[in-house]
């Protein structure tokens, strides 16, 4: 009877590596198997044409002292995460709100919010594009004569407005789960002990809010770290580097300098993860702390 129980265990785990076969296969391959690699590409001098050389910690030496990545894409990579992170959490909190009242045609004005976060990024950089540009929507109705995309002091922060625009509707939906998740009892007991609404918000909605506060910031500080599609499309990097980020010095030194420089690039990349990991730390202590001491 035993052995029977133990058999129909083992095929049940069985099944149930098949059916999740495929994604594990892909995980390992194109996950472990890559971020592995890439690693090892950290340590060697690459440039696609020859076999990888290793030479150790050089790479990471050169990252380090590489004018560009301390005086441009350091610098501009935190410029970004800290102007675009408090900007669009307080914005799709504020929606959040916005779109837990009872409001009219509010399924409507969800899915008009929502609407930016799925389309592609690709998409909607080409049509910031054409809104700022010389003769574009924006100068027409402001009656400006602005380049902004080509003037190193706006460039960077049309591309900010624009990564705003698309995040805040996601954000705000998972803003709004974790409202309506709030059980309506504890407003109703504050409201008999005589809260107002400030004192319902600060001591109650954001208390029970801060798992996902924690969440929404973190996915916010690690997407802004990773940008680069917007860039790409839009800018380039220029103008003067005035938009190179961290994760497009990547791609520079990987696929477009005259000399390829993979392993650089590699060790960059590495150094970016333990960056983004460092902050997300920091900030869950940051968050876990103030947290504790309104408990207090």
């Amino acid at each position: 009877m035993r052995s029977r129980i133990d058999r129909r265990k083992i095929v049940e785990a069985l099944n149930g590596y098949l059916f999740i076969s495929p994604w594990l296969i892909i995980f390992v391959i194109f996950s472990l198997i890559s971020l592995g690699y890439a690693v090892y590409l950290s340590f060697t001098e690459y440039n696609l044409l020859r076999p990888p050389r290793w030479w150790g910690i050089e790479g990471y030496q050169r990252v380090l002292e590489n004018e560009l990545f301390l005086t441009k894409a350091l610098p501009n990579t935190f410029k970004y995460v800290l102007i675009v992170v408090p900007i669009q959490t307080f914005l799709s909190l504020v929606l959040a709100f916005a779109m837990d009242q009872n409001l009219r045609f509010q399924r409507f004005f969800r899915t008009i919010f929502y609407l930016p976060s799925v389309t592609s990024s690709v998409v909607i950089s080409l049509i910031f594009i054409w809104i700022f540009a010389p003769q574009g929507i924006f100068n027409q109705i402001t009656g400006l004569t602005v380049n902004w995309l080509d003037d190193p002091r706006t460039a960077f922060y049309v591309i900010m407005g624009m990564n705003i625009f698309t995040t805040s509707g996601t954000l705000m939906l998972i803003f709004l789960a974790g409202l309506q998740d709030i059980p309506l009892a504890v407003y109703e007991a504050a409201e008999i002990d005589g809260a107002n609404g400030l004192q319902k918000f600060f001591y109650i909605t954001i208390p029970m809010l801060r798992p996902v506060i924690f969440f929404v910031v973190t996915v916010g500080v690690i997407g802004c770290f990773q940008v680069f599609d917007q860039i790409y499309v839009m800018t380039a990097g220029g103008p003067l580097d005035s938009t190179t980020t961290i994760t497009y010095l990547i791609y520079k030194w990987a696929f477009r300098d005259t000399r390829i420089q993979m392993g650089q690039a590699s060790a960059l990349a590495v150094i970016l993860t333990l960056i983004i990991l460092a902050v997300t730390l920091l900030q869950r202590r940051v968050i876990e702390g103030s947290g504790s001491g309104a408990e207090r």
